[in-house]
């Protein structure tokens, strides 16, 4: 902590701390996030994993990696700070106003297992970057899965709900969700109870979106939301898809126009 000071708490939960910290040379912003590390030795290695898995993430999509180190019981992530907030909070901000077309999410190779509106963040200029990789994991090939679920209700595909194992079509529903918010500004499965929750999310019973959306976008949700993971597309053929591609590639920087790898 001898390069940093601190400048404010950012939040606090069962993982630890986020702190808004100044480097001392530089004067520029970061987030330091404090995770306190398990007494036992396993489950210390596993925290350690996502600074591990941090460190190998490049990309202008991506909340950047600066470093990470211990500081007694502490493990300390130093990561790239978006002044512009997450985008759940920009939803919230929004009310009734609606979201352009050009608000559509960036699109990633990676399995986030906990992808959400909170884990996706702004900078001071708007550009979006995916953060919070506390629950990743990395995909070694495309059908590769990962038994261990971790992820908010609202987001959930109806896959985890079923106890079946999952792969980076669950990610698909997410995103769904997320622009589901973005073009309504609230979640596509609301209830009461859990009960109810599953058995919406388990039926893909939403409210239709507005009408005044391109109809690429209604056909994209519509496929998103499909509750057979087989029946739902990947990122790659949403991509490629004759439908949608031409609308989302308008939208798309052009590093990402080119490539969706997000690996050095």
């Amino acid at each position: 902590m001898e390069k940093y000071s601190l400048v404010r708490t950012i939040g606090e939960g069962s993982f630890g701390r986020a702190l808004l910290v100044r480097c001392k040379n530089s004067e520029q912003n970061y987030v330091l996030k404090e995770i306190q590390l398990p007494k036992n030795l396993s489950k210390s290695e596993n925290t350690r994993r996502e600074a591990v898995l941090l460190s190998k993430m490049s990309h202008a999509n991506i909340v950047a990696f600066r470093e990470s180190f211990e500081d007694g019981s502490l493990l300390c992530i130093v990561m790239e700070y978006c002044s512009g907030g997450d985008l759940l909070q920009r939803i919230q901000r929004q009310k009734n106003a609606q979201f352009t077309v050009d608000d559509i999410l960036r699109w990633f190779r990676v399995l986030h297992r906990d992808l959400k509106s909170k884990n996706i963040f702004l900078t001071e200029n708007g550009t979006i970057k995916l953060g919070d990789f506390g629950s990743a994991c990395v995909l070694n090939s495309p059908k590769a899965f990962a038994q261990t679920y971790v992820g908010t209700p609202y987001y959930v595909a109806p896959e985890i709900w079923d106890n079946q194992p999952y792969n980076n079509k669950s990610d698909v529903w997410s995103l769904g969700c997320v622009l589901y918010e973005l073009c309504t500004l609230r979640h596509p499965f609301q209830a009461s109870s859990w009960k109810s929750l599953i058995l919406k999310v388990c039926r893909g019973a939403y409210p239709p979106l507005p009408r005044h959306l391109p109809y690429e976008v209604h056909y994209l949700l519509k496929h998103m939301f499909k509750t057979n993971p087989k029946d739902r597309p990947s990122l790659q053929t949403i991509l490629t898809s004759h439908r949608v591609s031409k609308l989302l590639r308008s939208h798309l920087p052009p590093e990402v126009r080119g490539s969706t790898a997000v690996w050095e």
